[in-house]
């Protein structure tokens, strides 16, 4: 039988002894990345600073009174004013199941934005963003325009689209990808990747010698429809420009174009 300094020993041994404070910094040697970019300290060190934004600003006089009217003017300067963005129409979707409140985000394009509000285009049944959806039927979108130091926030419901408006666009995607819409269970466990080509032959005899493929039951638009639209143009020294519009109370629904219905604030950045 040990003694009970030998016991003490073994203790020790297999003890880990803590060094520093649960909010001491972490030594470099053990971050995966620091941000920023190297910039030469007054001692000669580089230093990790962040890039500064000094492209452009932001001020009441040059908003429109509709979040709508000004994300499509936004959107225009996009691909119009140099520095041009190369895909505007990319977004962050966020959704988030409940009861658990898991949030979960994926890259989707933007397709429309229409006076209700902005559209994109998903699987709406074995998806993990309809299963969301499902429980929970609001949502996020955001914009991120690196090249033009800009991003745009966007919250509120969903709702989907009637069959007939997806077909019609439906129709103008190229036949690999309305095919692919029938074939793929969106999100669902497949063995491997010939598990998925199979189902695309399958689709592909099925549908032979038809142009006209009607748009999947399980496949369509979803709208989101804001309650809440926030435009940030990035400024020098992390000062950005920051405006959100809300709804206000009932005040129609989020696609008045004249604007009546929206309060526009200044947020601190």
């Amino acid at each position: 039988m040990a003694s009970s300094s030998e016991t003490a020993k073994e203790s020790a041994e297999i003890t880990p002894t803590r060094t520093e404070s649960p909010s001491a910094p972490v030594p470099p040697e053990k971050l995966l990345w620091g941000g920023g970019k190297p910039v030469a300290s007054a001692a000669g060190k580089p230093n990790q600073q962040a890039a500064q934004f000094t492209l452009s600003s932001l001020t009441p006089a040059t908003l429109s009174a509709s979040p709508l009217t000004q994300f499509h003017t936004w959107y225009s300067e996009s691909s119009t004013h140099p520095p041009t963005v190369k895909t505007p129409e990319t977004c962050t979707l966020a959704t988030a199941s409940l009861p658990s409140g898991r949030v979960s985000a994926r890259i989707v394009y933007l397709k429309q934005l229409d006076t209700r509000g902005f559209v994109i285009y998903t699987n709406t049944a074995h998806s993990r963003k309809s299963a969301d959806l499902r429980t929970n039927g609001l949502a996020s979108l955001v914009f991120w325009w690196a090249e033009q130091e800009r991003q745009v926030r966007v919250e509120g419901a969903v709702e989907f689209l009637p069959a007939p408006e997806s077909q019609q666009y439906y129709d103008t995607r190229i036949r690999a990808s309305r095919i692919g819409a029938w074939a793929s269970p969106q999100s669902a466990v497949i063995a491997d990747r010939a598990e998925l080509e199979q189902k695309v032959r399958e689709r592909e005899a099925e549908f032979a010698g038809n142009e006209k493929i009607p748009v999947p039951p399980h496949w369509g638009g979803v709208r989101l429809v804001p309650d809440m639209v926030e435009f940030w143009q990035g400024r020098e020294g992390r000062l950005h420009d920051r405006f959100r519009y809300t709804k206000k109370g009932d005040g129609g629904v989020g696609a008045d174009d004249d604007g009546e219905g929206w309060k526009v604030e200044r947020l601190a950045p």
